[in-house]
């Protein structure tokens, strides 16, 4: 098959490879679509930690077109969505249905070769069917699940008011979550003025720009003097890190979604607000619970289905298998703006 292959020296190659033998427990899957995940793009600024070569991408839908011989469940020609997430099944978290935490998982597309290719061999438990939902808003459905994961964990009320740092793919999501559970108004914050458009579009009724405004005076503007009952930190910056914990009223709740890339310092009024105010902080990792792969996963797929989330308007680019170098360089040297970019390996662009 032809796969886009991550090598030495972080360089992707488009090259023929050989997918191993499939496995009386795996299912072959056609891929269709495969979305570029923000993490992938940190992955490539750095050494990558993983056997190489790779084949990258775990964002990925497709097609089953071979089984193997304990399969029972799919049959050939289903449309699926495909789990990134091997959790070791082993340690106390897994047993406990922890499975976000597991200490010892394996990640498609790490490695094992993930969905930037024609093909992939998957476990049939990292399956799941989508029946009509189209291809590449299934590719989305990852995402949507970490944001669900994060949205819930802070349990939002009808009526809050909620900030959201970061308007990239997650962030987004994020607010549409915000928006079903029943979120009076939603603050976006972001220092890409295209970000805070969209975010209006969306259903955003305040938007911030940290370049030009104060972020905490425009809160308290916003709140009359109380702050926020909840906010999100997707950025995955320092300063937003910081930031994020101004802008809470009494009891506000804080969800940090973003990964940390470098040490965060906190200022003293800051890290006050955190006991001064009876924060609520709480970290969001993944989006895997019992039973496998979760409910996020399975909520995120019922929404889709039922027309209540639509996907498809966060794709901004899509990209033949053979240019994948091409898409990782555009992303990674901001050569335009950017929301999910999109890997199409069977399909022409």
């Amino acid at each position: 098959m032809k796969a886009a292959v991550l090598r030495e020296n972080n360089e992707i190659h488009y090259e023929d490879v050989t997918l191993p033998k499939l496995k009386s427990d795996e299912v072959k899957i056609k891929v269709l679509a495969c979305g570029i995940c923000g993490s992938d793009t940190h992955k490539m600024k750095s050494k990558w930690k993983y056997p190489l070569p790779a084949i990258m991408g775990h964002e990925f839908s497709g097609i089953v077109v071979e089984k193997g011989t304990e399969v029972r469940n799919f049959e050939k020609g289903q449309h699926v969505v495909v789990v990134p997430f091997i959790p070791c099944r082993r340690c106390e978290y897994c047993e406990r249905g922890e499975y976000s935490l597991c200490e010892n998982y394996k990640m498609i597309g790490s490695v094992r070769y993930g969905g930037f290719a024609e093909y992939a061999n998957i476990p049939v438990t990292n399956v799941l069917p989508i029946d009509d939902i189209d291809f590449e808003e299934a590719a989305m459905i990852e995402p949507a699940a970490v944001a669900l994961h994060g949205v819930m964990s802070l349990n939002p009320q009808i009526g809050d008011q909620a900030a959201v740092f970061g308007i990239g793919t997650i962030g987004m999501l994020v607010i549409e979550w915000l928006k079903l559970a029943g979120v009076k108004e939603i603050i976006a914050i972001d220092i890409a003025p295209e970000k805070l458009v969209e975010a209006r579009k969306i259903g955003c009724q305040y938007t911030i720009n940290p370049m030009n405004e104060d972020v905490e005076q425009q809160i308290l503007k916003i709140t009359n003097q109380k702050g926020v009952d909840i906010a999100f930190e997707c950025a995955g910056s320092k300063v937003t890190q910081e930031q994020i914990l101004l802008v809470p009223k009494k009891k506000g709740k804080v969800g940090y979604i973003g990964i940390a890339y470098s040490d965060v310092t906190l200022h003293e009024k800051a890290f006050e607000n955190i006991f001064r105010r009876e924060l609520t902080l709480k970290g969001s990792w993944n989006s895997y619970t019992a039973p496998f792969p979760g409910r996020s996963w399975h909520a995120a797929i019922g929404f889709i289905q039922q027309k209540k989330l639509n996907l498809t308007p966060y794709i901004s680019h899509r990209f033949n298998l053979k240019d994948t170098d091409k898409a990782f360089d555009m992303m990674l040297n901001r050569r335009e703006p950017f929301n999910k970019v999109m890997i199409l390996p069977n399909t022409e662009v």
